[in-house]
């Protein structure tokens, strides 16, 4: 049921990514637009410094409904990146449905697939995003259960591996870089640009190589405030000019959506430093350094796709553990899709007896108001309970080979094919649109009151008629 669609540091460049950014006053209203189209029930957004991808919720896990789902989404974000001048990223788009969506979906969210393996800040932008999406109505139940398994997922990632042991951000390895070029560390003069979690993450490890530390910030409190936790000095905005005279290296970390720093800044800066050479690490999206900086003489730009090579290097290390995680977020998938195909095929379930109870029923209210009417209450009941018994006898062995396919690969061509012979698709979604109205409104007393009688367990509240039916045919 699950689609991502979106693009990564893994297929597109840097300026393609910076193109493509989703901020917050934006989300709300392409998760409106994603809503609106037919073949999508929930959405939600990530949009980071490297990546922006959207994971939706098809209508159905049939596959031809994921992947229109998919497309619905890809034209989404043309039309948005389009609405945004964001020209030229639609060919970068990468697209993953169904068991391939999911594990992708837990590999972003155990930081499997960034940057920086290990890197820990990934999964707050994810439970941030899906907050965002609560917020905005657009997560039902079944984007709720997938991202609480990513949640879980990336807990035991870091749990029962060693894939984020030591520093492992992008911010230590712009640090790392800086060691590269520098060697030792102290007394070197570094500007952070910008004071946000980058920046103070990359604060902290400058200072402990002995950096000294100037903080330039469009906030001056908030300057302040990380220049006093690390023994740095605050300047104003208005004296950014000779902070770059000062500095030997600038960690360029803000959330502007143009250049901060442009070519022009560095000639004034360059000639008042008399040849000194000024190096750039700029881990923004959208970057903070003019790309045209790079071509001055003894000014260097490395921007966050040209840590790759230190990041390989610290890779190689963790080889074994990331593995080890590849191989736990497999076996979550496959845990992921028994789950949801068994979801699948017990709202299959339900709405075939309901359906077959219905023609019954209805058939039995015809004759009591014709050729029965005369018959009394007792005799009524006895039918009604004649109905019963014959909705049970008669799906007892289709509804047991359903859910005996439950976890096989060809489970969803079955229940599509189950919804095509008796017409069920239309009552299938309605019992998952009540289910979904009930879970955000609450159940009715009476079904509260059944709710309290009813076992604890998770997976015996989602599967409440199939249990019954089991009673039923038990009891026969």
């Amino acid at each position: 049921m699950i689609v991502v669609v979106g693009l990564s540091h893994r297929e597109a460049p840097l300026e393609v990514r910076e193109r493509l950014t989703v901020d917050g006053d934006a989300i709300s209203g392409l998760l409106k637009t994603l809503l609106d189209r037919p073949s999508l029930r929930e959405a939600l957004c990530v949009s980071t410094c490297n990546r922006t991808e959207v994971y939706a919720v098809a209508q159905s896990d049939a596959e031809t409904d994921s992947v229109v789902a998919a497309r619905d989404v890809e034209r989404v974000i043309a039309e948005y990146a389009e609405k945004s001048g964001a020209t030229g990223v639609t060919r970068y788009l990468r697209t993953h449905i169904k068991k391939d969506a999911v594990r992708h979906l837990f590999r972003v969210a155990s930081s499997l697939d960034s940057l920086v393996i290990g890197e820990p800040q990934i999964l707050g932008q994810m439970k941030d995003a899906f907050e965002t999406a609560k917020s905005n109505g657009s997560v039902g139940k079944f984007l709720e259960r997938a991202m609480s398994r990513a949640f879980h997922v990336a807990k035991r990632v870091r749990t029962e591996t060693a894939i984020g042991a030591g520093q492992v951000s992008v911010s230590s390895v712009a640090v790392d870089l800086t060691r590269q070029i520098f060697g030792d560390l102290s007394g070197r003069a570094s500007l952070l640009l910008g004071a946000g979690e980058m920046a103070e993450a990359a604060a902290k490890l400058l200072v402990k190589e002995g950096a000294k530390l100037q903080v330039v910030n469009r906030s001056p409190e908030r300057a302040q405030q990380l220049a006093t936790e690390f023994g740095g000095v605050a300047r104003p905005w208005s004296e950014l000019d000779q902070a770059l005279v000062n500095a030997d290296v600038v960690v360029a970390s803000t959330s502007a959506k143009r250049f901060v720093i442009s070519r022009e800044m560095v000639v004034r800066a360059m000639r008042a430093r008399r040849g000194r050479s000024l190096f750039f690490i700029d881990i923004a999206v959208p970057r903070d350094v003019e790309s045209s900086v790079n071509d001055l003489d003894n000014v260097y730009v490395y921007d966050i796709d040209n840590l790759s090579n230190v990041v390989a290097d610290s890779m190689r290390g963790r080889q074994a553990e990331a593995e080890r995680a590849e191989a736990l977020v497999s076996r979550e998938t496959d845990a992921f899709e028994t789950w949801a195909e068994g979801l699948s095929v017990t709202t299959t379930i339900v709405a075939l007896r309901a359906k077959v109870k219905a023609s019954l029923a209805g058939e039995l209210e015809k004759s009591l108001a014709g050729r029965l009417r005369h018959l009394p209450e007792s005799d009524r009941k006895a039918l009604d309970t004649m109905i019963d018994a014959a909705v049970n006898k008669l799906l007892h062995a289709p509804t047991t080979r359903i859910r005996a396919m439950a976890s096989d690969p060809g489970a969803s061509d079955l229940v599509k094919t189950v919804h095509h012979l008796f017409d069920l698709a239309e009552l299938a979604r309605e019992i998952e649109e009540k289910e979904r109205s009930v879970k955000e409104k609450g159940p009715a007393p009476e079904e509260r009151a059944s709710a309290d009688a009813s076992p604890a367990s998770s997976d015996a509240a989602e599967a409440p008629a199939p249990a019954r039916a089991d009673r039923e045919t038990a009891g026969r």
